[in-house]
């Protein structure tokens, strides 16, 4: 009997000779557009037609009577109409190239008229329900992270409400990574009870609803967000009011890489959802009982034996050789012992011996067995992986974070233009905002440092001895037990040189004067000044010895023309932060002194130190309200190093996502052992459908034996990175100092981070799992039954 369905056949000359053609066609489009200059313009409605919005957007258009700019010249009409019939001549033989055969002649067949098989007689292709629930969920979780984001953070209140409490944002106040998690998470939830309901009304997953749902409801938000930082019209409208979303996404150095690493994930959960709502909801009802395709799951796999957790954990341990010699070896031996048994038992009894036989070649290990062992030890390696590398990345980062905290405030005030005179109001204003901890004035300038072997550049700072320590560790970083209280009493400072020198002179002894350029006398009491110890190895200069300071930024009158600012010190102590760029480039003098040389009345700002340090963003915010804003600016510590810690952000979500493949791979090892399973037991699973288990009883099998191994395989892979972050920790790598800024290899393991990496693995697995664990839903009792 021949089968009544009707087939596709194609006609491969037709389809090669339409491509070409419709591609000559594209190619005599683009020389007319190019000379017209409009690819801006043409490009954007190509996009729209790519998704199928163009006819939406041109009939918007026209309802609207949006005007399109026509300032670009016209294209030229000939080579635009000649690319236009080549291309639908192309797409024409295409078409004609795909044709289908025509149906049979033959009659009806025996079976006609009979009850149709329940799975085909209940299938709808479409549901109109779903498509909205999938699309609409993800839609709605987008605009929940938004709108918590915004509001969790203090950024969508009106300002009226911002004064309800005092010197904070209301109870909605949060630091923004926090308000994000949050967000984060109740927007994954939406996302999944989206995909859950989706796939319980119709049964299925139904993929063209979640295909078409993603494309038209979730992909319009990521879109503008990105446009918004190409479009200053956007930006306009939008960017104040997405002030936080935009800030969070920008803590990665790319903001549009956080708008779609978000969209990402919600898509991810929406199909975890989808998935959920199948199995939970295959069988017609909510059925979420896992014991019994639990009990299946584990005596077909027997993932959690202790011979293979322990042999995979010795493998991540200690390599690969080790392990496996002494396994092969052992192996060897009780193979050899127990043949040697039965070599013996078979000259007194051959069908005993024959029987012990049969029962040594059940208990060697099957393919699929062996292949579980490799999925297990794929997953370990790569939760073993990553935790390692994120532990280090996480450790450098807080070592950098220290180091610069260290030696720079948590928050800086300052003018939008000129000095703060008023600082010290400034200063008791500051300090009745809560979370503020420490504050202390300061004036900086860039100028030249002059000793007699050397000459350079430099950052001079004036500080205030008595409140720096409270913002900054310069205090800690001085060496040799000097101390700031030099600057203060620069005659306790001893000028270094011969013994008849030793003592200074209190009434400044030198020939020359210490407002100018010459070397003052030794024993002459100059103003004390700090140098890091890069900055005093370059001059060649110690502590007691004198260095000449110039301002180009100022002139004095000289003997015969006007000269450079310049003042005389002498070198009180020397610090040493640990960062290269601080210890080179920054020199620290007593702010009466920076007011001095540089004729300025107050300071150049405000140093803050807060409680919490990544509140410190918030902090700025209710520091500036505490101050009316204009003309006093208030930025934290992420807002003046956020390219390196974006760039470090990014550095080590790249690394994560390069060295999650290493799970990817491992998770094509489920793929092929859960397909395995399958095979192997086709009729164990008919027979299980025959006494009445559903299709999502099935899945729910197949998806617990692929879990298993991602569980075992994190929890593995997970004591091994421990204990090789621990190991790293405890006996340490050395590293060069004046290289890395840091002796050894630094390693911080986050919780967050650690327990990330295994759930990627457990999920990963998990993912990997649902194709085999469909196709073994699809198995019919009569299919696997039928040989036996």
């Amino acid at each position: 009997m021949n089968s009544t369905e009707r087939q596709t056949r194609y006609r491969w000359t037709y389809l090669w000779m339409g491509g070409l053609v419709a591609l000559v066609g594209f190619v005599l489009l683009g020389v007319a557009l190019a000379s017209a200059q409009a690819w801006g313009e043409a490009s954007s409605t190509l996009g729209l037609c790519l998704l199928g919005w163009g006819s939406l957007a041109q009939a918007l258009n026209a309802v609207m009577l949006v005007a399109h700019p026509s300032g670009a010249p016209l294209p030229d009409t000939g080579m635009l109409l000649a690319g236009t019939a080549v291309w639908l001549v192309g797409w024409g033989l295409i078409a004609a190239g795909i044709q289908r055969a025509p149906e049979s002649t033959d009659g009806p067949s025996p079976a006609a008229g009979a009850t149709l098989y329940p799975r085909l007689a209940r299938y709808r292709d479409f549901y109109w329900g779903t498509l909205l629930a999938y699309g609409g969920g993800l839609l709605l979780a987008e605009a929940v992270i938004i709108l918590l984001q915004t509001l969790l953070s203090g950024g969508g209140k009106p300002p009226d409400l911002l004064d309800v409490a005092k010197g904070g944002g209301g109870g909605l106040s949060m630091e923004p990574t926090g308000a994000f998690a949050i967000a984060l998470v109740a927007g994954a939830m939406v996302a999944f009870l989206a995909g859950f309901i989706g796939a319980s009304r119709a049964r299925r997953l139904s993929l063209p609803e979640a295909t078409i749902g993603v494309l038209y409801l979730g992909l319009p938000i990521p879109i503008v967000l990105t446009l918004m930082e190409q479009i200053p019209q956007l930006q306009l409208k939008l960017g104040f009011h997405l002030r936080e979303v935009i800030h969070v996404a920008g803590l990665l150095g790319r903001p549009e890489l956080g708008y779609w690493l978000v969209f990402a994930f919600l898509v991810l959960v929406l199909v975890l959802g989808v998935n959920t709502g199948f199995i939970a909801t295959g069988s017609g009802r909510v059925d979420v009982r896992m014991g019994f395709e639990l009990f299946v799951a584990r005596r077909h796999v027997e993932v959690f034996r202790p011979s293979l957790l322990l042999g995979a954990l010795a493998v991540l341990m200690l390599g690969i050789i080790p392990p496996l010699l002494i396994y092969f070896i052992i192996r060897s031996a009780e193979a050899s012992v127990e043949r040697t048994r039965i070599r013996k038992l078979g000259l007194a009894d051959p069908l005993a011996a024959a029987s012990d036989v049969n029962r040594l070649k059940q208990h060697e290990q099957s393919p699929t067995m062996m292949m579980t062992a490799l999925s297990v030890g794929g997953v370990g390696v790569g939760v073993m992986a990553l935790i390692i590398t994120l532990s280090v990345m996480s450790g450098f980062e807080a070592e950098l974070q220290r180091k610069i905290l260290g030696t720079n405030a948590h928050a800086v005030v300052s003018k939008y233009a000129g000095d703060m005179a008023e600082y010290a109001q400034v200063m008791d204003d500051v300090r009745q905002v809560p979370g503020v901890v420490g504050q202390t004035p300061f004036i900086i300038s860039q100028v030249m440092i002059v000793s007699e072997g050397n000459v350079d550049g430099v950052i001079i700072k004036g500080i205030d001895p008595a409140t720096v320590g409270d913002v900054t560790d310069l205090p800690k970083n001085i060496e040799d037990g000097g101390s700031l209280d030099t600057l203060i009493s620069p005659e306790k400072i001893v000028p270094r040189g011969s013994p008849d020198d030793a003592h200074p002179d209190a009434n400044g002894g030198g020939e020359a004067s210490p407002h100018h350029s010459g070397a003052p006398g030794k024993n002459a009491v100059l103003p004390g000044i700090i140098l890091g110890r890069e900055l005093a190895a370059s001059l060649r200069v110690k502590v007691g010895d004198w260095v000449n300071v110039i301002s180009p930024l100022g002139l004095e009158m000289g003997a015969t023309m006007p000269t450079p600012k310049s003042r005389a010190f002498r070198v009180a102590s020397i610090f040493y932060s640990g960062m290269y760029e601080y210890d080179s480039k920054f020199v620290y003098i007593l702010l009466k002194e920076a007011q001095d040389f540089f004729a300025i009345a107050g300071a150049t700002g405000i140093e803050l130190k807060v409680a919490d340090i990544d509140d410190a963003r918030r902090v700025s915010a209710q520091v500036a309200k505490a101050l009316g804003g204009y003309p006093y600016r208030v930025r934290d510590w992420g807002a003046m190093n956020k390219n390196l810690f974006s760039a470090l952000s990014l550095q080590k979500l790249v690394m994560g996502i390069i060295l999650s493949i290493i799970i990817i791979v491992a998770a094509g090892l489920i793929v092929a052992t859960v397909i395995m399973l399958v095979l192997e037991k086709r009729k164990e699973i008919s027979v299980l459908k025959a006494l009445g288990v559903p299709d999502g009883g099935i899945v729910k099998i197949f998806l617990a034996e692929g879990l298993q191994i991602g569980v075992a395989g994190g929890f593995i892979g997970l004591l091994s990175g421990l204990s090789w972050c621990v190991f790293i920790e405890k006996v340490g790598i050395k590293l060069d100092a004046e290289v890395y800024f840091m002796p050894e290899l630094p390693v911080r393991v986050e919780p967050v981070q650690t327990v990330l990496a295994v759930l990627i693995a457990v999920l990963v697995t998990y993912l990997a799992s649902i194709y085999p664990a469909l196709k073994a839903s699809s198995v019919e009792p009569v299919e696997g039954l039928k040989a036996e």
